[in-house]
């Protein structure tokens, strides 16, 4: 059995951050600068790839195949894959948590939303009832071929539909059923937070979304609050919307890319990491020299 780094890092207390990557460029230059976890949004690879909306639009064949490509380009890193719903009903669950593992992804994320879902943040939710949910995690939980290997994340939505209460209760069952970790969405202030870590001994995983409803804090306070780490989706893919409308506004206005105040990765550099000295080394061993 392979060894899962993220639930290494968890059962040994150490916090985890885990930064969004919605392209396969994004993803090498995390490899680069060296975070050992990360995490493959719905919402921002559908939109990478897609250039559609998270309404669940996308399919559990789309995603898988982004989720594998995404593994393979972050190498050793742990994957931490958003499933959405599971793309359908139990058998779906059954299916989706097979192929994401075999994908060698470290822990697969399931939700509480009706299908067709939509991102956490967004308005118009609603979630199935507390009882399927708590199947499918069952279901999920024994269709992993390696049992102690891929973690199962339990989401659930139901602040914004049931209220507060009602989503712990959801946490609640949900651990019960399996679950080895927790992920009560967009709760709305630091106080919601802690009421959300004291509720078991289950981890729980904190969602810090550029532009959502929760507080975005530092590590070390999420740490102190009682999760054992945060996933931060939108971060890359928001920096880098920034950046690219920033220079498609510079080129429309001045007929260049040139600018001493616009920063450009070096092309050089990206070069080597994307696989180009690899590409160089391979042809001086194998090409006759014309």
């Amino acid at each position: 059995m392979t060894t899962n780094l993220l639930r290494t890092k968890i059962a040994g207390g150490e916090f985890f951050l885990a930064p969004g990557l919605h392209d396969m460029m994004a993803a090498v230059i995390a490899r680069e600068v060296g975070f050992d976890v990360v995490y493959g949004s719905g919402y921002w690879l559908t939109a990478s790839c897609h250039g559609l909306p998270d309404a669940g639009i996308a399919t559990y064949t789309q995603m898988l195949e982004r989720m594998t490509t995404l593994k393979r380009v972050v190498g050793p890193a742990a994957l931490i894959a958003d499933a959405d719903t599971g793309y359908g009903g139990l058998l779906n669950v059954h299916h989706t948590v097979q192929g994401y593992e075999h994908a060698g992804v470290a822990a697969i994320q399931l939700e509480d939303q009706e299908f067709p879902k939509r991102c956490g943040h967004m308005a118009g939710k609603r979630v199935i009832a507390l009882e399927d949910m708590v199947q499918k995690i069952r279901v999920a939980c024994a269709a992993r071929r390696e049992p102690g290997g891929m973690l199962i994340i339990a989401r659930t939505d139901a602040i914004a539909v049931e209220g507060f209460d009602a989503a712990l209760r959801r946490a609640e069952a949900y651990a019960a059923a399996g679950a080895d970790i927790l992920f009560v969405e967009a709760p709305t202030d630091e106080a919601q937070m802690r009421r959300i870590c004291a509720l078991t001994d289950k981890p729980m995983m904190a969602n810090m979304s550029d532009g959502g409803k929760t507080p975005i804090l530092p590590a070390k306070e999420l740490e102190e609050i009682g999760y054992a780490g945060a996933i931060f989706p939108a971060a890359t893919a928001l920096a880098a919307n920034a950046a690219v409308e920033r220079m498609l506004k510079h080129i429309k206005e001045h007929g260049t890319s040139a600018s001493a105040d616009i920063p450009l990765y070096d092309f050089q550099h990206f070069g080597a990491i994307i696989g180009f000295d690899e590409v160089y080394e391979f042809e001086r061993r194998w090409l006759r020299d014309p």
